[in-house]
C-alpha cells in the first residue's frame, strides 16, 4: 500500500484496522487466554460505547486465584492488547511486572475485590453524564427498565472524608478500602465530582450496567429538564423485577460483532 502525502492518515487507518488482531494475540505467560481475550474486548467494547475514553479502566478476577485479579497496564482503553494485561494482588501489587507500568487507581480494584467476594469485574469511568449526580443533592434513580439495577441505590464517595483535600484520584490501599466500604453491597457508586464505579458478576454484565447506568443518567437529567423536576422513576418493586434482565448478553453479542471480534 503506497500512501504517498497521506502518511499521517495512513497509518491511522493501518492502527485501526490493526485493532481487531492485535486483541487475538496470545495471553501473557500463565493467564487463562479466554479470560484475557474477553478483558481486552470488554476494554474496546467499553472504549466505543462512550463509557471509557483515555480514561478509566475495567478489571476482572482472576479465574486461577480468586485473591488476584487481571488490569491493563496504563493506557487507553481503547488500545489494549493482551500483551498488556497485568496480574496484581488484592493490595494491588503487580505480579512479575514493573508497579510503574499500573493504572494510578487501581487500588480501586484491589479494595472492591477484597471487599466483595461476588464482584467479578470492576469497571471505574469518567462519563460526563453521571458526574451531576455526583456533585448535587439529585440521586441517579432508575428511570429506564435497562439500568433497574440502580433500584438498589447509588451511594456517593466522599474522598474528602477518607483522605482530606487530596488530587481525587484513589492513589492508595486505605482509599481503595475506603470507597469498597462507601459501595457496599451495591452495584454501583458515583465519585463526587470523579465519576463512577461498578461492578458484576461477570465482564458482560459490568459493561452492560456501565454502559446503561451512564444512559440512564443521561435520559434522567433529559426528563427532568423538560418536566422541571417532576419525573416518574422505577418503583421499587418494579426494579427488582426487571433489574436481572439477559445479563445482557444480547447487547454483548451486537456490541463483539461491532468490535469486529469473533
Amino acid at each position: 500500500m503506497i500512501c504517498g502525502s497521506m502518511k499521517p492518515r495512513c497509518f491511522l487507518y493501518l492502527l485501526l484496522a490493526a485493532l481487531p488482531l492485535l486483541a487475538q494475540r496470545p495471553a501473557p505467560k500463565g493467564l487463562t487466554p479466554k479470560l484475557v481475550q474477553e478483558l481486552v474486548l470488554t476494554n474496546h467494547i467499553l472504549a466505543g460505547n462512550g463509557v471509557l475514553d483515555a480514561y478509566g479502566h475495567v478489571s476482572v478476577r482472576d479465574d486461577r486465584n480468586p485473591n488476584h485479579y487481571l488490569l491493563a497496564r496504563h493506557m487507553p482503553a481503547g488500545l489494549v492488547t493482551a500483551d498488556d494485561i497485568i496480574e496484581y494482588d488484592f493490595d494491588s501489587n503487580a505480579v512479575g511486572a514493573a508497579a510503574s507500568t499500573g493504572y494510578t487507581e487501581r487500588f480501586i480494584h484491589g479494595g472492591i475485590y477484597k471487599a466483595r467476594p461476588d464482584v467479578m469485574a470492576v469497571v471505574h469511568f469518567h462519563a460526563p453524564e453521571v458526574i451531576p449526580f455526583s456533585v448535587t443533592a439529585v440521586p441517579l434513580l432508575p428511570i429506564y427498565h435497562m439500568a433497574a439495577f440502580l433500584g438498589e441505590g447509588v451511594p456517593v464517595f466522599e474522598i474528602r472524608k477518607a483522605g482530606g483535600v487530596t488530587d481525587m484520584l484513589i492513589r492508595n490501599t486505605a482509599l481503595g478500602q475506603a470507597l469498597a466500604a462507601a459501595l457496599g453491597n451495591k452495584p454501583a457508586a458515583l465519585l463526587r465530582g470523579h465519576g463512577a464505579v461498578v461492578v458484576a458478576p461477570s465482564l458482560h454484565v459490568v459493561a452492560g450496567r456501565a454502559y446503561y447506568m451512564t444512559l440512564n443518567a443521561r435520559i434522567q437529567a433529559q426528563a427532568m429538564q423538560l418536566s422541571g423536576g417532576k419525573v416518574t422513576y422505577l418503583e421499587q418493586e418494579e426494579a427488582r423485577k426487571a433489574a436481572p434482565q439477559d445479563g445482557f448478553e444480547r447487547a454483548w453479542a451486537l456490541w463483539q460483532h461491532n468490535a469486529g471480534a469473533k
